[in-house]
């Protein structure tokens, strides 16, 4: 607890101090809290000129800085939101107007003035903070000559950016209709003001955005257009954010801001300057009546240019003409040359039919009854000859092939197996009709096929196994001999 002895100054001037049960004990935040209210409501909106001193930018956005003149200090202070919205960077020496209210610093025990707006001071201000943003604008090469555009010669659609409401576009419409009425497109802005320069960015960027082809025509040309005004009303196009838009652009841009003598950023962004928004209408379009004076001059002139180029080509020709010989003389020599021809001709036929009716006479002359009877004669000898010829040539080739035949019948015999038969051996079948080569292929008690000459059959029945050569050439028993049963194929029996 700090005891406070309030001193108060009467209006003798003399000073009194209170003592006794009227002294008043306040705590450092109660007179710190009474001081800040007392200073609030004195001051609750003020407006200060003075010179930027110490600028200050934390990391947390706020601007910290102190407006001083000659004699005085005064501490300022700018929050994060309200210093995102400057049109103007803060900067040391630059002499501004500043709009906000008082208040108490109570850990310091300072007032201090919290800003809300804050302007250059000034036209010496506002051109030196021009400048230093033009030569920035400049070295990045946002004005040079060779990224600015032409414009084209007659527009389809033409793009104002202006106030919907000023007489800046009742000016271009006029003159517009005046020398070549076009499709406009107005996009209405705010042409002074805080939010002047946003807007005209925003327009510029969005007729860029639209389609080629697209419900709403795309403009060929854009015309930013304003009235005349002091530097302070046309800032708003001196500002950063409508230069470079401008300058990146794709659509031709025609800047008229201002009468004749007002220079703005946006001036040297365009690909175009027009010292009137009159003068950016003449500049998009042409005159429409001079158009057709100068089109009906041009075929004034087309016509007695094609009509001189025939006359010269005319008389070119009559000149090689008269170079050339007459006609008669040129077809007098091959006349004459047809006319001796045509005199031989005549001659030449007759002569043709005689010696064509002379040959024909000689070889009528040759063809007599005895003539033709004496070649029928030699050619009938000829063909029978040639068919006694091919008769003995076909029987010779008969006989070769009939014992070329016999031959292999012979060789046929000799190899088949009936003659093999015949000769007293016999063929061997088992059940499946295979034909044994070695004993061990005969099983026990199956059944066997064989085969004599002359077709005949004998049925056997295997008794035992494979035996050894010695004893099968002696054998213990006398085998019977097997009846043979009466077939129709021969002859079938069974040996046991």
């Amino acid at each position: 607890m700090v005891e406070i002895h309030n001193t108060i100054t009467g209006k003798s001037g003399k000073r009194v101090s209170a003592h006794g049960d009227n002294l008043v004990e306040l705590t450092v935040s109660e007179l710190s809290g009474q001081v800040k209210r007392l200073v609030e409501d004195s001051f609750g909106r003020v407006r200060v000129r003075g010179e930027l001193g110490r600028v200050s930018r934390p990391a947390s956005g706020h601007v910290y800085f102190d407006v001083k003149d000659e004699k005085a200090v005064l501490s300022g202070v700018m929050w994060k939101g309200t210093a995102q919205k400057l049109t103007m960077q803060p900067e040391q020496g630059l002499e501004v107007i500043v709009t906000g209210k008082l208040t108490t610093f109570a850990g310091q025990s300072r007032y201090q003035m919290v800003v809300e707006a804050m302007e250059p001071a000034g036209e010496g201000a506002l051109m030196a903070l021009l400048e230093a943003r033009k030569k920035q604008l400049a070295a990045e090469g946002l004005f040079d000559e060779s990224r600015k555009r032409d414009l084209p010669y007659l527009p389809e659609t033409i793009g104002v950016i202006t106030s919907p409401s000023g007489a800046v576009i009742r000016d271009i419409l006029h003159r517009l209709t005046d020398r070549f009425p076009r499709h406009v497109l107005v996009w209405p802005v705010r042409v002074q003001g805080e939010t002047c320069a946003e807007e005209v960015a925003k327009a510029i960027a969005g007729f860029n955005a639209l389609p080629e082809n697209g419900p709403v025509a795309r403009p060929d040309v854009l015309i930013v257009a304003r009235g005349g005004g002091s530097l302070e009303d046309l800032w708003g196009f001196n500002e950063e954010i409508v230069a470079r838009t401008a300058a990146q652009s794709d659509i031709p841009l025609i800047s008229a801001v201002g009468h004749e003598t007002d220079t703005t950023l946006i001036d040297y962004a365009a690909d175009k300057r027009a010292p009137t928004p009159t003068a950016a209408a003449e500049m998009a379009v042409p005159v429409r009546a001079d158009l057709a004076a100068q089109i009906n001059d041009m075929e004034t002139r087309l016509l007695r240019a094609q009509t001189r180029r025939l006359e010269q080509t005319r008389q070119h020709v009559d000149g090689l003409a008269r170079g050339l010989p007459k006609l008669e003389d040129i077809l007098a020599l091959p006349t004459q040359r047809l006319d001796a021809v045509v005199q031989r001709l005549a001659g030449g036929l007759q002569a043709n039919i005689t010696k064509q009716a002379a040959r024909l006479g000689q070889s009528a002359a040759r063809l007599t009854p005895a003539a033709l009877q004496s070649r029928m004669r030699f050619a009938d000898e000829r063909v029978r000859g040639l068919m006694a010829r091919a008769t003995r040539h076909m029987q010779t080739m008969m006989q070769q092939q009939q014992a070329g035949l016999e031959a292999m019948r012979r060789q046929l015999r000799l190899l088949s197996h009936e003659n093999v038969l015949e000769r007293g051996f016999a063929l061997v079948l088992d059940e499946s009709g295979k034909p044994l080569r070695r004993a061990a292929q005969a099983k026990t008690g199956s059944l066997l096929d064989i085969r004599l000459a002359g077709e005949q059959h004998v049925a056997a029945r295997v008794e035992a196994g494979e035996r050894s050569p010695k004893s099968s050439l002696k054998p213990k028993t006398k085998p019977k001999k097997a009846k043979p049963k009466p077939s129709g194929d021969g002859g079938q029996g069974q040996l046991l």
